[in-house]
């Protein structure tokens, strides 16, 4: 009993689902069909019902005319029929009568017809009633006596159902009419007819119909599907050349036949495919020469630079024999070539992303220890800038197989960004893990980022305020050197911040590169409210940062913004 009951349930939620199924993801073949079944059916039973009624009225009026018509023949045949008798005796008239009735209730072009025949003077010479059917009574009513009373010369009529030998109802005309014999007196004359055989051809009519209609359909449906697919295939073929085009296959075109609507449009769709794969190849080309001239540009500046490198640091040694002008000057020498040496550094290392030469090196690796290391490096500038740095470790299961180089680079990005964003306030390092991650998360509350800064600020030379002048002397490339760096990994690099508040940057690893990131041990939206630091930032016992639900919305990796386009990168 629990199994059947367990199997209507699953029926029943199949069948929710069936219906749950919007019909505007249906495919556009399936559709056509579908609809234009559907309005054929509509079509052929609204015309059907047409003809069906419009038949059934012409049999009906036809036979209604005949019926009368003979009905008026029958009744000046009894009238003549009785004025040959009347010198007879009373039973020789009354024999006639039986007679005619009997033949007239036997005859009427085909179809059974019953007669009655009712005397209405009860003074002179009148016959008893004579019937070929004694259940005709049955079926006069009022209306149709006082009708056959009120005019003597008209013919009432009216539609009744007679069941016939096998207990159909069939349909029928009951007709009255009145007959005066001089010298035999008054009656009224009532006949039954027979609709039995206009019913039988109304029903071969509409068997007919329905034949013809269900033959018409199919040949509808049947002409649907080739015009449906007429339609569909120039579509579906133009709709896989752009999924080939999507994949990457620029060369990919749309096989054009004839020259209808579809046709041009295919042949619009092939000149927008070879403008497009025209402008890529000219993209792709100018993106070459601007690779090359940069890694070329980069590589020969090396040689002058070392020379200069090696004349700045003749005079830097010497600076305290030179007088007080140039020893300024001779310190500036100093700080410049070593800010070109830190750009020329990064070109190259962009050059080497944009021509796919990056490697990983990586090792098994203590995440805890390569943040702890990225600290020490900069403390002596946040003890400068007079920052504090907050940091919470995990402390346990922290390792992850990375490239420390590209990571200690990573850190150190995100500590200098934040220390020099922060307005020497406080900026907060935490570390967490999960069975698929690592997260490290640095937080500063300094001038902040809005929702559209924290979307390119991974861009290239890219400042989410370019009057302000930076402190440091960055070349404008760490983040975008950073996110690179981080997609090596399969990682995430994300932003997010508040004007006014605060910047927070979520660096995510996978414990190995090659799975897929779908969630971050670390939030990445939180509160940047430093008024209550106790009920907002708690060590737990694993070292992970906990944050009150008051303070901090439940949102993961899907509300962050994360790195996407591969070269791109920037600075704040």
């Amino acid at each position: 009993m629990t199994s059947s009951l367990d199997g209507v349930a699953a029926a029943s939620r199949s069948v929710g689902r069936v219906l749950d199924v919007d019909p505007r993801s249906w495919p556009l073949a399936l559709r056509v069909v579908l609809v234009t079944t559907l309005l054929s059916i509509v079509a052929l039973l609204a015309v059907g019902a047409y003809l069906s009624s419009v038949i059934a009225d012409g049999l009906y009026e036809q036979r209604r005319d005949r019926v009368l018509e003979e009905t008026l023949e029958v009744r000046s045949d009894l009238i003549d029929s009785l004025s040959q008798v009347s010198g007879a005796t009373s039973t020789q008239q009354q024999d006639e009568v039986n007679a005619f009735v009997q033949t007239a209730g036997g005859q009427g072009g085909g179809d059974r017809r019953e007669a009655a025949l009712i005397p209405v003077e009860t003074s002179g010479n009148v016959f008893p009633v004579a019937s070929s059917d004694q259940t005709l009574f049955d079926e006069l009513d009022a209306d149709l006596t006082d009708a056959v009373a009120a005019d003597p010369d008209a013919v009432a009529w009216r539609s009744i159902g007679r069941e016939d030998a096998s207990g159909t109802i069939a349909p029928a005309l009951l007709v009255g009419t009145r007959v005066i014999v001089p010298g035999s007196g008054s009656y009224d004359l009532y006949l039954v007819y027979s609709m039995q055989e206009e019913q039988e051809t109304l029903a071969f009519v509409q068997r007919v119909i329905l034949g013809g209609g269900a033959v018409l359909l199919a040949l509808i449906v049947g002409i649907a599907i080739v015009v449906a697919r007429m339609v569909t295939t120039p579509l579906k073929r133009a709709a896989h050349a752009a999924e080939r085009m999507a994949a990457g296959d620029l060369t990919s075109r749309v096989e054009v036949a004839g020259a209808d609507e579809l046709a041009k449009v295919g042949e619009s769709f092939n000149d927008m495919a070879r403008s497009l794969e025209q402008k890529v190849d000219d993209l792709t080309e100018l993106s070459h020469v601007q690779q090359r001239f940069v890694s070329d540009v980069s590589h020969e500046l090396r040689t002058p630079l070392t020379t200069i490198r090696m004349a700045s640091s003749v005079l830097d040694a010497r600076r305290e024999e030179l007088p007080g002008e140039l020893q300024r000057t001779a310190e500036l020498l100093a700080a410049q070539v070593q800010r070109f040496e830190v750009l020329l550094a990064d070109l190259l290392e962009i050059s080497r992303f944009d021509a796919g030469a990056a490697e990983l090196t990586a090792h098994r690796e203590d995440i805890d220890a390569l943040v702890e290391r990225a600290l020490e490096d900069v403390r002596p500038l946040a003890g400068m800038r007079g920052c504090q740095l907050d940091v919470h470790l995990s402390g346990r299961d922290m390792e992850a197989v990375v490239d420390a180089r590209r990571i200690d680079r990573i850190l150190r990005n995100l500590l200098t960004n934040a220390i020099e964003h922060g307005a020497g306030r406080p900026v907060l390092v935490q570390t967490a893990a999960d069975a698929d991650a690592v997260a490290v998360v640095v937080q500063d509350h300094g001038h902040g980022i809005s929702p559209e800064a924290a979307e390119r600020v991974f861009d290239r030379f890219w400042r989410a305020d370019p009057s302000r002048a930076r402190t440091l002397g960055g070349t404008g490339l760490g983040l975008s050197i950073s996110a690179e760096d981080a997609r090596l990994h399969d990682g995430w690099l994300q932003a997010w911040g508040q004007e006014g508040e605060g910047a927070v940057f979520r660096l995510t690893l996978p414990r190995r590169p090659g799975p897929v990131l779908v969630r971050s041990p670390l939030l990445l939206e939180r509160s940047f409210d430093r008024d209550e630091p106790e009920a907002a930032v708690s060590p737990t016992p694993t070292g992970e940062l906990r944050i009150s639900p008051e303070l901090l919305p439940d949102m993961d990796e899907q509300t962050s913004v994360p790195v996407t386009d591969p070269g791109e990168g920037g600075a704040r």
